[in-house]
């Protein structure tokens, strides 16, 4: 048994800690938060040497609960820990590097949470550090984060896809003198904004370098080292085959992208890294047909409970998708007093909760879905869910939560033509 603290004191301490760090991505879940714990505790000690990197290493280990977890007081105690390591700092780079921390983990609150603010203000604290970042490792770091600030930006509104792919290729060549989870975060968000962008497009020419970029990833980051990044590199993979299979009415294709979304399942379990397993599962349920596999057994269940309760995009999709099976089971049934039992419970929410607009559009995508199944068992029309999901997705969208609006558009797509 390694000494897990001292091995990451060991490797931080050389100023590796994007690079090593990589090797969290064995570690159980759990065990993470439980060492993220012990180094807050640990860099507050007045006999730590070295509070700056300490804090710093706290504020990593959080970042990657928060990233697997999805639990706010861990994207909580991220922002704490880089501020302290802020406080801590004794020279400009020390403070820039904690600076670029607090970005990080902004960029993070994104991804959970969806919503701009959080990329203005990390585009803030970069623009800022402009110029004021020594050469080499750190310059690099600050390019990869900027490059990821702008393919999300890219997301909304605000952003322009032709600059973001700029940023991502600058970031990918600064980082590529060496190699690390930044590195990789970086290509993985470039082959997805290629990727997206080919299919809009059926430009051939964007989706094979998207493939190859992801072919590549996948190849580097073997299941026994990097086996998280190695899924979401397979899930991607599996997202753009079962994309084009649709748009080609390919069955083969279909077959090729269940492989890949199969492959990508089995590289950890639900409880290794929660929001990873779900992600790629629920990808895997909307992109193929009958191949849902977010199930309420055992474990899976349990993990599924604590997802929906973080309330972040994952979490919303996840109770859009439990209140999917839900409705799907009434209408089944033809159990009416359950649908208004279902609306019921959602228009309080509405009317008590205040949601934030991602929140706000998963309630009307609930609503939407239920109205259908009314109007189905009644033979009657449902009424404006067009106009709805529309909205939803809208409001989704300028959140920069694509989960979301996919599912809106998913569901308006399967809106009768005569309603």
């Amino acid at each position: 048994m390694f000494e897990f603290g001292r091995d990451l004191r060991r490797l931080f301490d050389g100023h590796q800690a994007d690079q090593d760090l990589g090797w969290l991505e064995l570690i159980d879940v759990e065990v993470l938060r439980g060492e993220a714990r012990r180094q807050t505790i640990d860099a507050g000690r007045t006999t730590c040497s070295r509070p700056h990197q300490a804090w710093l290493l706290a504020a990593a280990l959080w970042r990657e609960h928060a990233r697997r977890s999805g639990a706010p007081d861990s994207l909580q105690q991220a922002r704490l820990t880089a501020l302290d390591a802020r406080k801590a700092a004794r020279n400009n780079g020390e403070r820039a590097e904690a600076v670029m921390a607090l970005a990080e983990t902004m960029v993070l609150s994104f991804d959970l949470y969806g919503g701009p603010e959080s990329l203005t203000r990390a585009r803030s604290l970069i623009q800022d550090l402009k110029g004021q970042t020594a050469q080499g490792a750190s310059s690099a770091r600050l390019a990869g984060i900027h490059a990821q600030v702008m393919a999300r930006l890219a997301r909304t509104d605000q952003g322009d896809g032709l600059q973001a792919m700029a940023f991502l290729d600058q970031a990918v060549h600064e980082l590529s003198r060496r190699s690390g989870p930044l590195l990789d975060a970086v290509k993985l968000d470039r082959a997805s904004l290629t990727l997206m962008t080919g299919i809009e497009q059926r430009d051939a020419r964007l989706l094979d370098q998207a493939g190859r970029e992801l072919r590549d990833l996948v190849e580097a980051c073997p299941s026994e080292r990097r086996p998280l990044t190695r899924a979401r590199a397979l899930a991607m993979c599996g997202a753009g085959l079962s994309a084009l299979a649709t748009l080609a009415d390919s069955a083969e294709a279909l077959e090729q992208g269940r492989a890949l979304f199969d492959a990508a399942c089995d590289q950890f379990t639900a409880d290794h890294s929660p929001m990873d397993w779900a992600t790629v599962t629920l990808a895997r349920s909307m992109s193929v047909p009958g191949a849902a596999c977010l199930t309420p057994e055992a474990d899976q269940g349990l993990v599924l409970d604590q997802l929906v309760a973080t309330r972040t995009q994952l979490g919303l999709a996840l109770a859009d998708e439990r209140l999917d099976g839900e409705v799907r089971q009434a209408e089944s049934d033809g159990d009416l007093l359950a649908l208004d039992r279902l609306a019921a419970r959602l228009r309080s929410r509405l009317a008590m909760d205040r949601p934030r607009p991602t929140a706000w559009a998963v309630d009307q995508i609930g609503l939407a879905r239920i109205a259908l199944a009314r109007a189905r068992l009644l033979d009657r029309s449902p009424g404006p869910v067009r106009l709805v999901l529309v909205e939803a997705s809208a409001a989704a969208r300028d959140e920069g939560a694509l989960l979301i609006a996919d599912r809106a558009e998913h569901l308006l797509g399967h809106v009768p033509d005569a309603v």
